[in-house]
């Protein structure tokens, strides 16, 4: 789907002090929100702390904290931004979109009810790799390197489903009573949704600006390397903090 764009981007890395600023500014993104205790999926004490002490059905507050883990996940809107960083027509972007919803959905709902728990070092480290997978695709990597495009639609929801299992290694850090367990569970991944829709808005409003404009082709390109740059990064330091814990 995108190797008509790809193909034809051109490779001018520091075109302009714009491309220069968006890639340090990714890069400090990440090393700072990064250097947190919690890293890509912060579980904050008042948080944790909230959610041990209430029981039962309480839809609010967590389709609250659903969006507001959303919004503040910068892996996940990271990849986002890569999945529609070539897609003009809102059909294809709704999708895709639901393809990674689905996914995430999936994983996020049964890995907290069976209680499955997964390394957040790890989980989190493949997380930072689908933003790499996500910026080589866009920049035609594949095509160029082994002559093969991988099927964007089925990677999207693959990642996604690992995208959930990062969400619901935290969600369990939340130790949540089993009072109300599922519905809360629903509410919570009606506010990743809500989170979502908020930030792909952000993302499509900007996209929608830098499309008009000469510089969206010639910086394309270096665009990606950074968010490809800043999913190694994640990468990481999440192998380093599961060698730092083990």
């Amino acid at each position: 789907m995108y190797s008509h764009v790809c193909n034809r981007l051109p490779i001018s890395p520091w075109a302009t002090w714009q491309t220069r600023l968006l890639v340090l500014s990714i890069l400090l993104i990440c090393l700072v929100t990064g250097s947190n205790e919690a890293l890509a999926h912060a579980v904050t004490a008042g948080d944790k702390g909230y959610i041990q002490e209430i029981s039962g059905v309480n839809i609010l507050p967590f389709m609250y904290l659903g969006a507001k883990h959303m919004i503040t996940g910068y892996d996940h809107i990271l990849f986002l931004f890569g999945v529609i960083f070539f897609l003009y027509r809102m059909k294809h972007i709704g999708i895709y979109v639901s393809l990674f919803a689905l996914g995430h959905s999936t994983t996020m709902i049964l890995g907290v009810y069976f209680n499955i728990g997964i390394n957040s070092y790890l989980i989190d480290a493949i997380i930072g790799l689908s933003v790499v997978y996500k910026a080589l695709d866009n920049i035609g990597a594949f095509q160029r390197w082994f002559g093969y495009q991988p099927n964007t639609k089925i990677a999207v929801l693959i990642f996604g489903l690992f995208h959930g299992f990062g969400l619901s290694t935290k969600i369990l850090e939340y130790d949540m009573s089993p009072d109300g367990l599922l519905p809360n569970l629903l509410a919570f991944n009606v506010g990743v949704e809500i989170g979502q829709l908020l930030a792909l808005a952000i993302i499509l409003i900007g996209m929608s600006y830098w499309r008009r404009t000469l510089s969206f082709i010639r910086n394309a390109y270096t665009a990606n390397v950074a968010m490809m740059s800043a999913g190694f990064i994640l990468v990481g330091m999440q192998l380093t903090g599961y060698l730092m814990s083990s």
